[in-house]
Formats: C-alpha cells, sequence, structure tokens
C-alpha cells in the first residue's frame, strides 16, 4: 500500500496535467512539476489562483541560444551586408567595415558604441509594420553561423516544452528580455506560443506619423528603455501589474527578476539554465561575454533556487533530430 501511494505522488507531482516533457530526462525537470502540482491543487496551502499564476521567461540563452553573438546583433550585421550597395562609405568606417567583413573582434572592439550605431541603423527608419516584415523575413530564411540552421529552430525545445505545460496548468507565459521588443514578437508566437502583447523587451522611441495615404507608426534613432537586469523588473510591475511565482533566465542580467519573484509571499519558482552542452550547444557560464552567469549563479546556491544542467537534464537541445 504504501509503495501504490508513493507512486501515486509521484504521478502528480511528475505530470499534474497538460503535455508531456518528453525533452527532459528522467527527474531533470522534478521541481519544476512539483511547484506547478502545489500551486493548482486547490486543497494546498500553496494554491494560488489562476489570474496569479505568472511566469516570465527571458529570452537569450534561456529559450533560444546565444553565442557566438546574440542573435539580434547578426540580424543587424546581416542588415548591413544587404544593404552595403547602398553606403558604399561603409566599407571604410567602423563599425560597419567589421561587419562586412566578419571581423567579430573590431566589432567588439568598436565598444558599445559602435555596437549601438550598428543597431540602431538597422532597426530604425521605418514603420513599426516595415520592420515586423523584415525582422519575420530574416527569421524565416536566416541560419545561424555555425549550426547551420535556421534561428527560429535554435529554440530550445525543452523549454518549449515547459511554456506549453505551464499554460495547460492555468499560467500566463511573458517573455522579459533584454532584446528588442519589435524583434522578438517577430517570431514569438509561432515559436513559443507566445502573443506579441506578452513580450516586454527594449524600446526605440517611436512617433506617430500620419498623411493622406495612412498612419503609421515611424521608428527612431534613439533608445527609450533598456529592458535588462532592474528594467526588467521595472517593467514587468509597469507592463503585468503583478509579481510573477516562477521566473526563468540563464544570467546575470535576469539576477534581479529571479530575486523579485522570489521574494513574493507564497510558492515561488526561480529557475537558472546552465549552458554546460558544449558539444550540442555551449559549455559556459562565468567567463563569458555573452550571457555571463557568475553573481546569479552564487544566489542560486545561496537561495536553493532550481539550476537546471543542459547536459544532464536535457535529452533533446533543438526542435529537431538530434543523434
Amino acid at each position: 500500500m504504501k509503495y501504490l501511494f508513493a507512486i501515486a505522488l509521484g504521478l502528480v507531482a511528475c505530470t499534474a496535467t497538460g503535455p508531456r516533457l518528453d525533452s527532459w530526462n528522467d527527474g531533470a525537470a522534478d521541481d519544476i512539476t512539483a511547484f506547478v502540482a502545489r500551486v493548482t491543487d486547490t486543497s494546498s496551502s500553496d494554491y494560488v489562483p489562476p489570474a496569479e499564476r505568472i511566469a516570465v521567461f527571458d529570452n537569450d540563452g534561456t529559450l533560444w541560444a546565444e553565442q557566438p553573438a546574440y542573435f539580434q546583433l547578426l540580424y543587424a550585421i546581416d542588415y548591413v551586408k544587404s544593404h552595403a550597395h547602398e553606403h558604399p562609405e561603409w566599407r571604410t568606417t567602423q563599425p560597419f567595415k567589421a561587419a562586412l567583413e566578419g571581423d567579430m573582434e573590431a566589432l567588439g572592439a568598436s565598444g558599445s558604441e559602435g555596437l549601438f550605431k550598428l543597431v540602431m541603423t538597422s532597426h530604425s527608419g521605418v514603420s513599426s509594420d516595415e520592420f515586423a516584415e523584415i525582422t519575420k523575413a530574416w527569421c524565416a530564411t536566416a541560419q545561424h553561423p555555425t549550426k547551420g540552421r535556421p534561428f527560429t529552430e535554435m529554440i530550445y525545445q525543452p523549454m518549449v516544452e515547459i511554456l506549453e505545460y505551464l499554460r495547460a496548468n492555468g499560467f500566463k507565459t511573458f517573455i522579459v528580455s533584454g532584446g528588442g521588443v519589435q524583434f522578438i514578437r517577430a517570431f514569438a508566437e509561432e515559436s513559443y506560443g507566445i502573443p506579441p502583447e506578452q513580450v516586454i523587451g527594449s524600446t526605440i522611441k517611436t512617433t506617430l506619423e500620419a498623411s493622406s495615404s495612412g498612419t503609421w507608426i515611424r521608428r527612431s534613432n534613439e533608445i527609450d528603455f533598456v529592458n535588462d537586469k532592474a528594467g526588467k523588473v521595472i517593467a514587468i510591475n509597469r507592463i503585468i501589474g503583478r509579481r510573477p511565482i516562477a521566473a526563468f533566465g540563464n544570467s546575470d542580467g535576469d539576477l534581479q527578476m529571479l530575486q523579485w519573484t522570489a521574494a513574493g509571499d507564497g510558492a515561488r519558482l526561480c529557475v537558472l539554465v546552465h549552458h554546460t552542452d558544449d558539444g550540442r550547444e555551449w559549455s559556459y557560464d562565468r567567463e563569458s561575454h555573452i550571457g555571463r552567469l557568475d553573481k546569479a549563479l552564487d544566489e542560486a546556491k545561496r537561495k536553493g533556487w532550481s539550476v537546471i544542467d543542459m547536459k544532464r537534464a536535457w535529452s533533446q537541445v533543438f526542435p529537431t533530430h538530434e543523434p
């Protein structure tokens, strides 16, 4: 009888309701499924009403890959290459020269000012609708420089399953990213099942323009809001209006979001994706110039947050078949 009772408890903790987590190795998602079982059980002291089941996810390095550079930067580089014929001066002017030559070292040496110039050149001067079409087309056709996959196949299958699992259990899932909000909206709904209104990201200033031919939103070359670190908390509070009960990240840029989530009352779930798989993906943490996981990793150990060891936890990384 005790044996059967234990099996029953295990099934409740591991499945709750909804889709199977087929890309997770046995036991690797237990912290997540046990949390969901607790907050959805009406007889539990940890029960959370559906309206309050808010889960937030970083994007780069948490829902899709981020090496060897943030994909939005790779989009900017591709944009410069495709428009270079209109700007011959770019061939002798940094950071455009570095982008055209694929010189990532020189591009990095241009610093934040150079990267800002590159991103603004490729992200402004068009309407929001035009930008959406351009980025959607890029996501549909461009391929990762080392993996040879479309960028939309660089999403993490295990995390897609977690998103579906949470939504099946009454959660509302949001992306909260340092990346540009309009860029992420171009693929988030199709790739993750997250609609545009549930994507929070960095923004540039826009203006409303009108003429006899119509009304549109024009994108400028000025930053409006950087949705990173503490900015993520500010944006969640301003846009969602509820403190999340679950937060998923992978780097120090997500630390404040996880800390704020953990500081709320009742049951809380904080999860870090730890990149440990240099075979199927990449292995990096404390010393990485992209997605550095240092202070947040220490905080996770102190506070008992869940740390997902990618190599050990995931039987499959990307959506298509892997050996």
